[in-house]
Parts: structure tokens; C-alpha cells; sequence
């Protein structure tokens, strides 16, 4: 009876199994085929060139990837710097994998991440993503209190702050110093909270390629509100509104600033007027003190008055391309303009400061030599040749150190984004006239002929020093490509080496002329048909080697201090506020 049901059970069963595959095809592999290639990698966070920019000397930046493959991803690893961060070798979906996640040790400097895939049949694939944490901005300037860059964000720089963002503003397809730069749209604009940037003086520096529509829109402003007015504000009794407006076909710009009972105008006319058809940038500026209130174009004073002192009352929103929300009443909104490199200050500028801050814009190149050979905006050390030092704080034109040579000892760097159709630097130098002869700054090309004894002069240039009858005289030779020309002073770039005083040296490059300063004053100036850069692949400091040793331009012993270069040619007036 036992073996009877047993057989009815598994009879029952034989059934079901095939009443549950009635009409359905049988289970058959599939072979997927050859695998037709190597994973596809894509990095999407950080993404290639983003720079941190942080208060903190260590953060976390989110890593985000995706990786495809024909077949099946077999594994995945990520790497930072060398060294491997994460492994995966399960995935759900073995065709695509998604991952994103936080790392926490991101310290300042250059870093790389790569992501290595490996799919079943071997095949790897490495994705790239080179970024950068820079360190903590300092301000550039006595009483900076605010920085805006717009390399990609809208963040305040010495708060580390993001700006509030209204409508839809956006960046600019080209900058007018670092990478990004702000582009203004329709209904679009930014505020800032004005916490600590009203003080009895105040100034606003800045860069702009106007737009000439709309034709009048306001740039900065800090204003109260007017609840009489809500919908269409104007309350001028405090604060400033600075704004431009169309003047028969041109953009001039105006300042309106309140003393608590009353607005004051500085209108300069024509003088503050901007051709919105040259296409160019252009820097603005304003300052305001206890005493008077200037505005400045170009570095130029276009409108300077008396002014009684500034109210602040009620005013807690910085406004950024638009007058909205304090200054509508007469349709000062939005500025489709672009805008570059904002700075605010608690000080009232003077005109030379806002002179140096334009020629810092063009800056590309500094040591100031405080302990170090480090350039400041690379970040990259300079190459040392022999045994170069340092004066120590007690014979440093500026800062904590500056440069001292020594016999067969220099410097050298890298011109990658150094060269331009314009070209300057600037520096402090303390002679010692021994040697009696010897190269200061050298950008040329190699002189294969003479490799012992080079002097090829067809390009680049070259500043050195020479004696002359105990002076010292600074001279510039620069090549055009075919053939070189002179920039000799005679008499009038001498410097006395007994007097052991530091000089500031100048030298400027321009497709037209070409111009040495000593102090300030133009020692040598003569035409010049534009610089040739073949070959000029090393800048040498401090010594003619090794592109400048045939006629004995060797080591300099001299002390050298605040070297900076730039990427245009300086006017005497930029080059004399760096006094």
C-alpha cells in the first residue's frame, strides 16, 4: 500500500512538471559571442582641471565614475596618486557600473585619478582625471575683503561663501584673468550677505566686456531697501549704486552713493564713457572714502568729487550684475555683460594701488623668494644649478628672504605659458660688481654650434649687466626671429654698485618697441618689430647660462627679489606703482 501511493505521487508529479512547460521552448544558451573590445571608462567627478578651492589644508572631493564593457566587467580599481583608494569585483549588472563615493584625503597640490577596468577576456581600460586642491586664498592687497574669480563657481574666495544665484546666470566662453568668467543673462544676477565688507571707506575693482543690451543695468549694489516701493525700488539715502546707462550709442558709467539724508552723484561724462562696439575688456573701479568719492576706468580718473561720508543703513545685500532687488525703480536690472575678477576693500584705494592691481591681472610668473625657489602659481619649484641661497630677512628688499647668487649658481624654469606676443618683467635687484659682468634674466635658444660657448641671439632676449668705468650698466638684447636689436641706455641705465642700494628693473616688450626702466624711469626705449620664441624653451635667473656664455655672462652674485612676469607689455605708470 505504501509502494502504491509512492508510485501515484511521483506519477502526479511527472504531470505537473509537464503541464508547467506545456508550450514553452526549453531553456538554450546563448553564446554572446567574441568580446569585441576593451571597457569604456568615463570619469565624471572630479572632472578634468577642477581645482578645490577651500579654507581647510585636507577635504574630501567626490569620486564618480561609469564603466561599460560588450561582455562582463571582471573588475575595477581606483587610483589616486599612485596608490589605490577602492576595488570592486560584484556587480549587479555585469555589463555597466555605476559608482560614485567620498574620499577624505585631499591635500593642497596636483593630484590624478584613474580608473582601471579589466573585463572577462582581459582586456583594461584606464581613465584619466587630472585636479588640483589649491591652497587657501590670501588677499592680494591691503584691506581686501571680498574675491570673486569665476573660474566655475560663483564663490567668494576669502569666506569661502557661494554667492546666491538668481535666474540664471551663467559663464563666459573666455576670461580676462585665470579660466572662467561670469556671463550675465536676462532676469539673472547674484547677492551676497554684506557682513563684514561696510566700513567707513570702501572700494570695488573689476573687469568687464560690456554688452550694450539691455542698454542701461547696474554692476554693484549695496543699497536699503524702499518698502514705499516694493515692486520698483530707489532708495538712494545710503549705500551705493554703481551702473551704466546708453549715451548716444556709448555705455557710461555713473556712482550714486548716500550719506543718510541725501544721494550724491559722480557722473563723469564723457570721460566715463565705453565703446560697446571694441569688443574689449575693460577695468572699472570706485572708491569711496570720509572725504570724496573717485571713479576710474582704465586706471584713470574719469570722475573725482567731495564727498561727506558713506550710510550704511539698511544695507545687507550685496547686489552682482543687476540693480534688483534695491535699485529697479529705473530699470537698472540685469547686465548681460561679462565680469572678471571682483575685488571689494575696506580701504579707499589710491590710484596707484588700483594701477598695480590692474597689472597684476596680467601677472603670470612670481618668486618672491621668502625660503624658497617656489613660483607661486604653478606651485612648481625652480631648478637649481650649483649652490644658489638666500640674504635672510636682514637684506631682503621685501618679505622674509630674496635671492642671493654665487659663483657657477642659478636658476631655471619652464617658459611653458610664459611666452606671449607681449612680454615684461619686473624685480628688485641689489648689484655686486663682482663679477664685473653677468647675465640677470635669459629666455633664449639653444646655440648648437657653440655648445660650450652659446650665443645665439635670433631669439628670445636677454638682460645682463656689463661694467662701465665702475658703473654697472643694464642692457636688453632681443631677437625677432632673423635678427637681434639692442636696447643699450649708455650712461642712464648705470647703476652705481658702491652705493649698495636696491633699484627696481623694468623691461617691456611689445610688437612695436621695446623699453628698459630703471626706478620707474625709462632708461632706453627704441621700435622693435615683435619677439621671436623659437627654441626658448628655459628661463635662466640670475645668470646668462646656458643659452648666454659666449662672451662671459656668467653667474650673478647680486641679491634679486620680488621677480614677477606678465603677459603684456606694462605702461611706465603700472611699472612705477610697483615702487
Amino acid at each position: 500500500m505504501k509502494n502504491f501511493k509512492k508510485y501515484i505521487l511521483a506519477i502526479s508529479a511527472l504531470l505537473m512538471m509537464v503541464s508547467c512547460y506545456d508550450g514553452i521552448d526549453s531553456i538554450t544558451e546563448v553564446d554572446p559571442g567574441p568580446d569585441a573590445g576593451s571597457p569604456i571608462v568615463t570619469i565624471i567627478k572630479p572632472s578634468e582641471g577642477f581645482e578645490i578651492q577651500v579654507p581647510e589644508p585636507v577635504t574630501s572631493t567626490s569620486i564618480e565614475f561609469k564603466v561599460e564593457d560588450d561582455i562582463e566587467i571582471m573588475s575595477v580599481k581606483v587610483s589616486l596618486d599612485g596608490q589605490t583608494i577602492a576595488t570592486f569585483d560584484s556587480f549587479l549588472d555585469y555589463r555597466i557600473f555605476n559608482n560614485q563615493f567620498m574620499y577624505d584625503n585631499i591635500t593642497t597640490g596636483e593630484h590624478v585619478l584613474q580608473v582601471t577596468a579589466t573585463d572577462i577576456a582581459g582586456n583594461e581600460t584606464t581613465a584619466t582625471s587630472n585636479f588640483s586642491k589649491e591652497p587657501p586664498y590670501t588677499p592680494l592687497f591691503s584691506g581686501e575683503t571680498f574675491y570673486m574669480n569665476f573660474d566655475g563657481s560663483y564663490t567668494e574666495l576669502i569666506s569661502v561663501t557661494d554667492a546666491t544665484e538668481v535666474g540664471n546666470p551663467g559663464f563666459a566662453p573666455e576670461a580676462r584673468v585665470g579660466s572662467g568668467a561670469y556671463q550675465g543673462a536676462t532676469n539673472s544676477y547674484l547677492t551676497f550677505p554684506t557682513d563684514g565688507l561696510l566700513g567707513t571707506q570702501f572700494s570695488a575693482s573689476l573687469w568687464t566686456k560690456v554688452n550694450a543690451t539691455p542698454d542701461r543695468a547696474a554692476l554693484l549694489v549695496i543699497g536699503p531697501p524702499d518698502t514705499d516701493n516694493p515692486d520698483a525700488q530707489n532708495n538712494r539715502t545710503s549705500g551705493f549704486r554703481f551702473f551704466r546707462e546708453n549715451a548716444g550709442g556709448m555705455q557710461r558709467y555713473k556712482l550714486n552713493v548716500g550719506n543718510g539724508t541725501a544721494d550724491i552723484w559722480f557722473d563723469g561724462g564723457a570721460a566715463a564713457d565705453v565703446d560697446p562696439t571694441t569688443n574689449d575688456w575693460v577695468h572699472l573701479a570706485f572708491t569711496i572714502s570720509e572725504t570724496e568719492a573717485v571713479v576710474y576706468i582704465n586706471g584713470e580718473v574719469v570722475k573725482q568729487g567731495a564727498f561727506d561720508g558713506i550710510d550704511w543703513t539698511g544695507s545687507d545685500i550685496l547686489s552682482i550684475m543687476s540693480g534688483a532687488p534695491r535699485f529697479s525703480g529705473w530699470g537698472h536690472l540685469s547686465d548681460s555683460s561679462y565680469l572678471d575678477d571682483l575685488r571689494l576693500f575696506n580701504v579707499a584705494l589710491s590710484q596707484n594701488e588700483i594701477l598695480e592691481i590692474i597689472a597684476q591681472s596680467d601677472e603670470i610668473f612670481e618668486l618672491g623668494f621668502n625660503g624658497s625657489y617656489k613660483e607661486s602659481y604653478s606651485g612648481e619649484d625652480c631648478n637649481e644649478i650649483g649652490n644658489p641661497s638666500f640674504t635672510g630677512m636682514v637684506g631682503a628688499y621685501e618679505g622674509s628672504n630674496a635671492y642671493l647668487g654665487a659663483a657657477d649658481s642659478y636658476l631655471t624654469f619652464p617658459t611653458d605659458g610664459l611666452l606671449n606676443d607681449e612680454f615684461s618683467a619686473v624685480f628688485n635687484y641689489k648689484v655686486n660688481a663682482m663679477p664685473d659682468r653677468a647675465g640677470i634674466l635669459v629666455v633664449g635658444p639653444p646655440d648648437t654650434d657653440n655648445p660650450d660657448a652659446q650665443n645665439n641671439r635670433t631669439s628670445g632676449f636677454r638682460v645682463f649687466r656689463e661694467n662701465a668705468g665702475g658703473m654697472q650698466r643694464i642692457k636688453l638684447n632681443v631677437g625677432n626671429g632673423e635678427s637681434e636689436t639692442w636696447f643699450d641706455g649708455g650712461a642712464a641705465a648705470d647703476i652705481d654698485p658702491s652705493s649698495n642700494q636696491w633699484v627696481q628693473i623694468a623691461v617691456t616688450i611689445s610688437e612695436t618697441e621695446c623699453v628698459v626702466y630703471i626706478d620707474g624711469d625709462i632708461v632706453k626705449q627704441g621700435e622693435f618689430s615683435g619677439i621671436d620664441w623659437t627654441g626658448c624653451d628655459i628661463l635662466s635667473i640670475m645668470s646668462g647660462a646656458p643659452r648666454f656664455t659666449g662672451w662671459g655672462h656668467l653667474s650673478d652674485e647680486s641679491a634679486m627679489d620680488a621677480l614677477k612676469i606678465y603677459k603684456k607689455a606694462l605702461s611706465q605708470a603700472e611699472i612705477q606703482a610697483m615702487l
